[in-house]
C-alpha cells in the first residue's frame, strides 16, 4: 500500500489524518520538530490504530534531514502541513512566520523533485480569500489580500506549488482551503493541544470549562450577523482528516492540480458555538463581551460542492458532535499531551 509522508504531522490536524489515512489502509511517516506538537500524539495514534507510523524528530527545513526520510521510506506522496498557523504571532513575527512556512516548502519540493515523488497535497486555509470576497468562498475566486503575514505565507506558498506545476508537468498538487477546524478525536486520546494562551476559540472554550483560563472575551457582539458575534464555518477535525484520505485517494489515481475548500458550508456565530457547548455538556463557560478585533470579518464559510463532486467528500459531524468530542478531550487531557511526556 502507498506511503504518506505527513510534514508536520505531529500536530492537531496532521495527527487526526494519520489515524484516518490508517483506518483506510495506507501506511504514514511522520516528519516532525515538535515545535508545536508532541510525539505522544503519534504513539496515541498507534494506540487508536494498532499500526505502526515510522516517526523522524526533524526540522522540515533541514534539506539533509528531510532527504534521509525519503531514502529510508519509499514515499509515493507529501502532505505538507509543516507551519507556524497563530495569526497574531505572525503579525509581530513576520520574518519567523516567512523564514519558517516557506522554507518547508521549498524543501519539501526541492526533496521530493530529487527522489521523483511526484504527489503533494497542501493544508492551505481559507484566509487566501482576503477580505474582498463575498461568502461564500469557493475555489474559482481569486487570492485575496491578506490581512496578516501567516495568510501571506499560504497564499504565496499556493502560489509556489502552482508554479513548481507548471514547471514540472508530472508533478501533481492539490491545495486544500480549511475552514475552522474543531472538535477532537472520539477516544479523547487526540485533541487540539495549544502552547500557551490559544488562538482559536474552540481550546479557548474548553480551558475556561475545565478551570485552566477564567473567562472567555468574544470579541465584538455589533456585527451585522443574527446575534452581533461573527460567524465562522467550523468543521469537526475527524471530517477534515477524511478529507485528506479522499485528496489522497485522489491525487494517486490522477494528474491533477486543484484547489479544494474543506468546510460544512454552514456558519455558526461564537454566541452559538458557546451555547452549543454549555448544553451538550451540561457545563458553564464563563465569557464577556469585548471590543472588535482588527481584521476579524463578520462572515466566513464555504462553499464544498467541489470537494463532495469530485473527491466524493462531504461533512458527517453536526456542531453537537463537534463540542461533545471537544470537551471530551479536554476533560480527559486538561494539561493536553504535557502530562504523558
Amino acid at each position: 500500500m502507498a506511503k504518506i509522508l505527513l510534514a508536520g504531522g505531529a500536530g492537531y490536524i496532521g495527527s487526526h489524518t494519520a489515524v484516518e489515512l490508517l483506518h483506510a489502509g495506507y501506511e504514514v511517516a511522520v516528519i516532525d520538530n515538535f515545535m508545536n506538537s508532541s510525539p505522544e500524539a503519534i504513539r496515541r495514534v498507534e494506540q487508536i490504530t494498532g499500526k505502526h507510523v515510522a516517526l523522524y524528530e526533524a526540522d522540515v527545513r533541514d534539506r539533509e534531514a528531510v532527504a534521509a526520510v525519503f531514502r529510508a521510506e519509499k514515499i509515493d506522496a507529501v502532505i505538507h502541513f509543516a507551519g507556524l498557523k497563530a495569526v497574531g504571532e505572525s503579525v509581530k513575527k513576520p520574518l519567523m512566520y516567512y523564514r519558517n512556512n516557506i522554507d518547508t516548502t521549498l524543501t519539501l519540493l526541492e526533496v521530493m523533485e530529487e527522489f521523483g515523488v511526484k504527489n503533494v497535497i497542501f493544508s492551505s486555509s481559507a484566509t487566501v480569500y482576503g477580505e474582498e470576497n463575498a461568502v461564500p468562498y469557493i475555489e474559482t475566486m481569486k487570492r485575496g489580500v491578506c490581512s496578516n503575514p501567516y495568510g501571506w505565507t499560504k497564499a504565496m506558498m499556493e502560489q509556489i506549488f502552482e508554479d513548481a506545476a507548471k514547471a514540472d508537468p508530472a508533478l501533481s498538487v492539490i491545495l486544500l482551503r480549511y475552514f475552522n477546524p474543531i472538535g477532537a478525536h472520539e477516544s479523547g486520546m487526540i485533541g487540539e493541544d495549544p502552547l500557551g494562551i490559544p488562538n482559536n476559540l474552540m481550546p479557548y472554550v474548553t480551558q475556561v470549562a475545565v478551570g485552566k483560563r477564567e473567562c472567555l472575551t468574544i470579541f465584538g457582539n455589533d456585527y451585522p450577523t443574527k446575534d452581533g458575534t461573527c460567524m465562522r464555518d467550523y468543521i469537526h477535525v475527524v471530517d477534515l482528516a477524511k478529507g485528506h484520505v479522499k485528496a489522497v485517494d485522489y491525487i494517486m489515481h490522477q494528474h491533477c492540480v486543484e484547489v479544494f475548500n474543506l468546510g460544512t458550508g454552514t456558519p455558526y456565530s461564537v454566541t452559538e458555538i458557546v451555547e452549543t457547548f454549555e448544553r451538550v455538556n451540561q457545563v458553564k463557560v464563563n465569557h464577556v463581551y469585548g471590543a472588535r478585533r482588527d481584521g476579524d470579518l463578520a462572515e466566513f464559510y464555504a462553499n464544498a460542492d467541489k470537494a463532495e463532486r469530485l473527491l466524493g467528500w462531504h461533512t458527517e459531524k453536526t456542531l453537537d458532535d463537534m463540542c461533545r468530542d471537544s470537551w471530551n478531550w479536554q476533560r480527559q487531557n486538561p494539561n493536553g499531551f504535557q502530562a504523558a511526556e
